[in-house]
């Protein structure tokens, strides 16, 4: 019989070969990523808890790949308009979202939104959680938790509390602050929660359920008053202010989070890039420092950390949303 196997051997190499030529320039360009800017979109306006924290990690990236990180503002729809927009973008690493507990976990749950986070996006690290603070103006009559429900029972529907919009936090806090309390306020949506704080500075709204970075300055320098804060424990940050069960609800537990997100279908190589870069620059003692002055805490958890803690947020607030008959706009 007629040997062929080193014929089929000298095919077999052949076609590896092919096969790894054709890879050559993935792994390279992997290996020599990012050769240009890169786009961090933020989900919210200007001045909110994504915009300050986005803009200080991608300084600090921006240092460690030695390439402009540049901010790319797409808010609208409770965050829900820059997820959309990432997940559209091409899958060749330069754009990259921070998403948060609103347009990640709730959105979906509470209403049609044009993207999927299990289809669409890799899951990178979770890079930061705070607490919310319940906050009212300086010159508000209300100086505690019993204070408002006492108001709220005399006047129904009088009282407004400000959200980033549908399935934000501000709107899931004022939602359980009204149904654990037994009272009925009204919600006053706005684009994100730079606007939402400033309109709460104005007077023209009376209290918001307001992540800890926009509004710690205000409440340093005594223009807000903490209320409550929704840590299970009292936050470093505001020591003097009580948990939610302190000041007379119970249950009432609902920290914010934020993470980073690439396109789905991103090489793993530039994926393992982007770890790297952020278990880097998330340890920067400078970013700690500034983070924590904003009331959150630095993280960078490994993938598949963030794939567990983005499986357990997500059941628990379709157990809330669901008890509690939560609807979007």
């Amino acid at each position: 019989m007629r040997q062929v196997f080193p014929f089929r051997k000298s095919v077999q190499g052949f076609v590896l070969a092919c096969a790894c030529a054709a890879l050559l320039p993935i792994a390279a360009h992997a290996q020599k990523f990012p050769d240009k800017p890169v786009k961090l979109v933020v989900t919210y306006p200007a001045g909110g808890s994504s915009d300050l924290m986005g803009r200080i990690m991608g300084q600090k990236l921006s240092e460690y790949w030695g390439q402009p990180v540049i901010i790319e503002s797409k808010p609208g729809a409770a965050g829900s308009i820059g997820m959309e927009y990432t997940a559209r973008q091409p899958n060749d690493g330069y754009t990259f979202v921070v998403g948060n507990l609103g347009p990640v976990a709730v959105n979906p749950l509470i209403t049609k939104v044009p993207y999927s986070i299990d289809k669409d996006f890799v899951p990178v690290a979770l890079t930061a959680t705070g607490p919310n603070v319940l906050v009212v103006p300086a010159s508000s009559p209300y100086k505690n938790l019993n204070d408002i429900l006492a108001a709220a029972r005399a006047k129904p529907s009088t009282l407004t509390f400000g959200t980033s919009g549908p399935g934000s936090m501000a709107h899931l806090g004022g939602e359980m602050i009204m149904r654990q309390g037994k009272v009925k306020m009204n919600g006053i949506n706005y684009k994100g929660g730079g606007q939402a704080v400033n309109d709460l500075l104005a007077g023209h709204i009376d209290m918001m359920v307001a992540d800890a970075l926009p509004v710690s300055q205000h409440i340093k320098v005594n223009k807000l008053r903490a209320i409550a804060v929704t840590s299970g424990t009292r936050n470093r940050n505001f020591p003097d202010v009580p948990t939610f069960a302190e000041a007379g609800l119970q249950g009432l537990v609902a920290e914010n989070w934020w993470g980073v997100f690439l396109p789905a279908g991103t090489p793993k190589a530039i994926v393992d890039n982007y770890h790297a870069a952020l278990v880097k620059v998330m340890a920067d003692p400078d970013l700690k420092q500034k983070f924590a002055d904003l009331g959150v805490e630095a993280h960078a958890s490994t993938q598949d950390e963030f794939r567990t803690f983005l499986a357990a947020e997500i059941g628990k607030y379709a157990r809330l949303v669901a008890d509690n008959n939560i609807k979007g706009e």
